[in-house]
Parts: structure tokens; C-alpha cells; sequence
């Protein structure tokens, strides 16, 4: 890379802002706009067809879409204030699963359907709670980088 190459705050030795969609943040992208269409469908759909049949559940959904679309786009943004509000909301989604998740095994009669976080995420692979530890790793590390 050659001096003309590179940004003038490069230039001068200043830091560079870290982009939190490139590397390990893409692969995190993909999965949080995955994650916000497949619970946003869900939630869509069921609230349409069904929603007197189990509308905590519904509502669930529809929220947990909310918090995945939000990441999704701060991820994308990047910059210093989107770090810090994707972090805040990759811990309210860690504790939104382990709420719902340890709710829906102490009085599963609460649910009349699943959730996207029902059983901490089991039927999605457990990726809804594998998905918050590993955004707040990464933006944890941006945050140093």
C-alpha cells in the first residue's frame, strides 16, 4: 500500500474507524437479517391467521424480529454510537432468551405456540441464544480493534 493509497488520518498514524460489517461482522450480518425475516414471517403470519390462539407467543416473535432488524442495521451502519447500541441490544436479546427460554421450561402451559425464543431458541438450532454471545464478542473486540 503505498501513501497515496491510504486515507489521510492513516496517513498521519491516526486509528481508523473498525468497520463492524467487514470480517466475522459479515457472517453476523448475514445471520441477524436471516434471523429478522424468518421471525418477522413468522410473527407476520401468525398474527394474521391465528393471532387469539396464542398472542404472548405472537408478540414474542414479533419482538425478538424487532431486535434482530435493529442489530442488522446497526451492524451495517457501523461507527462508535451503532457499536454501542447493537451491544446494548445483543444483551437485551440474551435476556430476552433466557427469560423466555427458561419460562417456557418452568410453565410451558404459558405458551399455547412457540417463540422464536422457546427452549432458548431450540427450534432454530439454538442460534437466538448462540447468536447475542457471539455479537457481543465481536463488538466487544471492535470496540478494542
Amino acid at each position: 500500500m503505498t501513501d497515496t493509497d491510504r486515507t489521510p488520518a492513516a496517513a498521519a498514524g491516526e486509528k481508523q474507524p473498525f468497520d463492524l460489517g467487514t470480517g466475522p461482522g459479515r457472517v453476523l450480518v448475514w445471520f441477524y437479517g436471516v434471523f429478522t425475516v424468518a421471525a418477522a414471517s413468522r410473527a407476520v403470519v401468525q398474527m394474521i391467521l391465528d393471532f387469539g390462539k396464542a398472542p404472548l407467543s405472537y408478540v414474542l416473535s414479533a419482538a425478538a424480529a424487532a431486535v434482530y432488524g435493529f442489530i442488522t442495521y446497526s451492524l451495517v451502519r457501523g461507527g462508535e454510537k451503532a457499536r454501542r447500541t447493537a451491544l446494548v441490544c445483543c444483551a437485551a436479546e440474551l435476556a430476552g432468551v433466557l427469560i423466555v427460554g427458561t419460562w417456557t421450561l418452568v410453565e410451558p402451559s404459558a405458551f399455547s405456540d412457540a417463540t422464536v425464543w422457546s427452549y432458548f431458541g431450540r427450534d432454530y438450532l439454538f442460534i437466538p441464544v448462540i447468536l447475542p454471545v457471539t455479537g457481543m464478542m465481536w463488538l466487544r473486540r471492535a470496540r478494542t480493534a
